[in-house]
């Protein structure tokens, strides 16, 4: 491809960019493969977008050179990209985030090296209400994925005991992230403590495997169940957004039959996804997340 060339996409004007970058050097995977990577996946990926303020994490010398993060909505946006404007107690003031809710706005923030799409547990329209809860499996060395497959389960069977389904993806890293939809009236207090009680009691159950606090020195082969995602200030990484990791892998949908076979066999290879699988995965079986968007569940009230 040309070193810029310009597209319309849904009547957008948009200018596209040192296309034939290397953004991930051990692949030779380029700016054009992940901004068509975004393309071909935006039918599953926008509706967990929609409305909903994102921090954009940008590599622009790809992902072996520095990246940084911008809540602000860059100002030479075009001024077509919507924005919604949220309080935010750490600064004080307000912040004009940008809102993906659209295949030229998620295009445009791929083509600013935009490679992971970072999302908060709240729409723009509600700040202060979760639609989610959230653990985020971290594996503490040498503890690894099938560790954190194994907690995962963990955590289903917990709230399978409480009538409340739950939802898995891979992290795209290292790790697994268990989703409680809830879509019901609720805040980040409620959520927040619910889920640091859920991981305080896995970690008494299943002292030699779960760790509920963050100090490193405690989580040497053991799983961090991170509850702290839980919070009005911090965002989880998207369901099919790509990571900037060596290899262009991607956080995907997984069902649990699937991490129950991973953990039978040992094996967690099959929970990790490169763009390609993720692509042919996504075209084959659709959106196993959609769920996640319409799902009305109600957090039990803590003793």
């Amino acid at each position: 491809m040309a070193h810029a060339t310009e597209v319309v996409v849904e009547g957008h004007r948009l200018q596209l960019s040192n296309l034939n970058k290397v953004f991930y050097p051990a692949d030779g995977f380029t700016k054009a493969q992940v901004i068509d990577f975004y393309r071909r996946v935006a039918p599953v990926l926008l509706p967990h977008l929609h409305d909903r303020p994102v921090t954009l994490k940008r590599y622009p010398d790809g992902v072996n050179g520095s990246h940084f993060y911008e809540k602000r909505c860059p100002v030479h946006r075009p001024a077509w990209i919507p924005t919604a404007k949220i309080w935010s107690s750490e600064r004080t003031g307000h912040i004009n985030f940008c809102l993906i809710n659209d295949l030229p706005t998620l295009m445009w923030a791929a083509n600013l090296a935009n490679l992971e799409v970072h999302t908060y547990l709240h729409l723009s329209s509600a700040p202060a209400r979760p639609t989610s809860l959230v653990f985020d499996l971290d594996p503490g060395p040498p503890a690894d994925l099938l560790a954190c497959a194994r907690v995962a389960l963990l955590v289903r069977e917990l709230y399978d005991t409480l009538g409340l389904k739950t939802w898995a993806k891979t992290s795209g890293s290292k790790g697994i992230q268990v989703y409680v939809p809830l879509n019901t009236a609720v805040d980040y207090a409620a959520t927040k403590a619910f889920a640091r009680a859920t991981a305080e009691l896995l970690e008494k159950r299943h002292p030699d495997l779960v760790v509920s606090n963050m100090r490193k020195a405690l989580r040497t082969g053991k799983v961090l169940v991170d509850w702290s995602q839980n919070d009005a200030h911090k965002t989880t990484v998207s369901v099919y957004s790509l990571r900037a990791r060596e290899h262009p892998t991607v956080s995907l949908p997984v069902e649990w039959t699937e991490i129950e076979q991973a953990v039978a066999d040992g094996d967690t290879e099959p929970l990790v996804f490169r763009w390609d699988a993720a692509r042919d995965r996504v075209e084959r079986r659709g959106d196993l997340f959609a769920p996640q968007l319409s799902l009305r569940q109600t957090l039990p009230h803590l003793a």
